[in-house]
C-alpha cells in the first residue's frame, strides 16, 4: 500500500530524514505491517510517500482493517513538524474502498429497481400478489446465483471442473451485475408466463383454469429464451478471464433456476393456489391506477361479436 504523509508546513531538507524516520515508525507500530519503506518527498518539502506491506494478502480481512486504522490515525503527531495527516492508497485500498461504495449503494439499487418493478406490474396486471410473487421469486433465483458462485469459486466446490484452480473472494461488483441482469430476465419471463394468465382470465376463464392457458401458451417461449440466455452466459465460463467466470456461471445458473424452477413450477403453484385472490386489488388503489388494459378487455366488452 501507499501511504502518504503530508505536513502543515515545508520540511528543510536537513529535517527531511528525521521526519521519515518518525513517520515510518508510528506506521511499523501497526499490527500487521511487515515492513514500512520510504518512497520519497515531494520538491516543496510537504509530502512524504511510504511503502508500506501488510501481512496478508490485498483481499484478507486484516488488510482490510488495516487501511481503516492507518487512516484513523490522522493526524499524527510528531516531534518536529507537529500534527501531519496521512492518506492510504495504493490498488488494494482501491478496491476496498470501491467495495465499501458498492456495498453502500446497493441498498438504493435494489430499492428503486425492485420498486419501479412492483408499481409497473401493479398497474399492468392490476394485482398486489402478483408483483410479490414475482419479487419473491426473483430473490430465490438470486440466491441460488449468488449461493452457486460461491460455492464453484470462493469455496472450491468442483472447482477443477470449471478451472477455479485458485478460489478466492469473488469480485466486488459481481453481485450488482448479477442482481441488475437477473433481475431483467427474471421479470421477461414472469410476463412472458403471467400476462397470459391474465388475458385468459379477464376473458372469462376461472382463475385456476387461466393458470393452465398462460403456462401452456408461454413456456415454450420461456423454455426457448431461457436455454439461449444460459448458453450465452455459460460460454463465459470457461474464458481465459478470470474475472468474467464466475459472472458468466452466476448468470447461466440463476437464469436456469428462474425459468425452470421459479418461473415454470413455484409461479403456476402459487397462483394455482391463490385462484381468484391472485387478481385482487383494492378498490381505492383501482380508482388512483390508469387502466392500460393490455389484454383488451375492455374493447371486447364494448363491441361484442355478433351471435
Amino acid at each position: 500500500m501507499l501511504v502518504v504523509a503530508q505536513t502543515p508546513d515545508a520540511v528543510a531538507e536537513a529535517d527531511q530524514l528525521r521526519t521519515q524516520v518518525e513517520v515510518a515508525a508510528v506506521l511499523a507500530e501497526q499490527s500487521d505491517v511487515v515492513a514500512v519503506a520510504p518512497v520519497g518527498v515531494s520538491d516543496d518539502g510537504t509530502v512524504f510517500a511510504f511503502q508500506v506491506i501488510p501481512h496478508d494478502g490485498p483481499a484478507s480481512e486484516s488488510t482490510e482493517q488495516l487501511v481503516h486504522t492507518l487512516r484513523d490515525l490522522s493526524p499524527i503527531d510528531t516531534d518536529g513538524q507537529g500534527e501531519v495527516s496521512l492518506g492510504v492508497a495504493g490498488q488494494a485500498s482501491g478496491n476496498i474502498d470501491v467495495s465499501e461504495k458498492l456495498a453502500d449503494a446497493l441498498p438504493i439499487y435494489l430499492l428503486v429497481v425492485v420498486g419501479l418493478s412492483l408499481i409497473i406490474m401493479i398497474v399492468v396486471f392490476r394485482s398486489l400478489l402478483v408483483p410479490l410473487i414475482a419479487t419473491a421469486g426473483y430473490v430465490l433465483s438470486l440466491f441460488a446465483a449468488l449461493g452457486a458462485v460461491t460455492a464453484i469459486y470462493q469455496w472450491g466446490w468442483l472447482s477443477a471442473v470449471f478451472g477455479a484452480h485458485d478460489p478466492g473472494p469473488v469480485l466486488s461488483f459481481a453481485p450488482i451485475i448479477i442482481m441488475g441482469v437477473l433481475f431483467g430476465l427474471a421479470m421477461d419471463y414472469q410476463l412472458f408466463l403471467v400476462s397470459g394468465m391474465r388475458e385468459a382470465y379477464v376473458h372469462g376463464l376461472p382463475a385456476r383454469t387461466a393458470v393452465v392457458a398462460g403456462v401452456r401458451g408461454g413456456r415454450a417461449v420461456v423454455t426457448a429464451a431461457a436455454i439461449i440466455m444460459a448458453s450465452v452466459f455459460g460460454g463465459f465460463v470457461f474464458s481465459h478471464l478470470g474475472m468474467v467466470r464466475p459472472l458468466g456461471f452466476g448468470l447461466a445458473i440463476g437464469v436456469l433456476f428462474d425459468a425452470f424452477v421459479v418461473r415454470m413450477v413455484l409461479v403456476p403453484a402459487l397462483m394455482h393456489l391463490f385462484g381468484t385472490a391472485a387478481w385482487w386489488l383494492p378498490r381505492w388503489l383501482d380508482r388512483i391506477i390508469p387502466d392500460v388494459d393490455v389484454e383488451g378487455a375492455a374493447l371486447e366488452r364494448t363491441h361484442p361479436l355478433p351471435h
